[in-house]
């Protein structure tokens, strides 16, 4: 798949086959191509907590806070990204310019996942409701978590959606 590819065929998966695990191997190769993120001052700011089986679950609970996002106890894994400290020359260009570049780069870390998992066939979908508190302790973090992402298999037969994007026009300004 080329990149327009994985870009079409990506989408929020909330229907998880929770009787296939994920290989091994294609985790390991969603992690790697997360290693390759371009982060501010080559910093990578964060931390991806892997959490299989019993963590797994319990994370899961921890995103369904008011009936939200119940399909995650389907899937067998949950990424925990979690806040690291920015290195130096980050910290001193965020102070200076007043930038958050450790969301940014979360941004584009969880960005670089999920584009890998759909190269793999693997499905995803970024959860931004969740339990802080109780993740850390069940991760035994330090920092911030700020995003959880499933990973699995989509059910048999789970359709690729139709997008729903803005128009161009919207989205994009050229000057000269």
């Amino acid at each position: 798949m080329n990149f327009t590819e994985i870009a079409e065929n990506r989408q929020s998966c909330r229907k998880y086959d929770p009787a296939r695990q994920v290989e091994q191997e294609k985790l390991d190769a969603v992690l790697a191509c997360a290693r390759l993120a371009p982060s501010a001052c080559n910093g990578q700011p964060y931390l991806v907590t892997v959490c299989k089986g019993e963590a797994a679950k319990r994370v899961a609970k921890a995103v369904q806070g008011m009936g939200m996002n119940k399909f995650a106890e389907d899937a067998p894994i949950q990424l925990v990204i979690s806040e690291k400290p920015y290195v130096a020359t980050a910290a001193l260009g965020a102070k200076v310019k007043g930038n958050d570049y450790r969301s940014m780069d979360i941004g584009i870390l969880a960005a670089y996942i999920t584009a890998e998992a759909t190269a793999q066939g693997l499905g995803t979908c970024m959860l931004g409701w969740f339990s802080d508190g109780e993740i850390r302790k069940i991760c035994h973090l330090e920092g911030a978590v700020r995003l959880v992402i499933t990973l699995g298999y989509a059910k048999e037969g789970d359709p690729l959606r139709q997008k729903k994007r803005k128009d161009p026009k919207d989205l994009f300004k050229v000057i000269e």
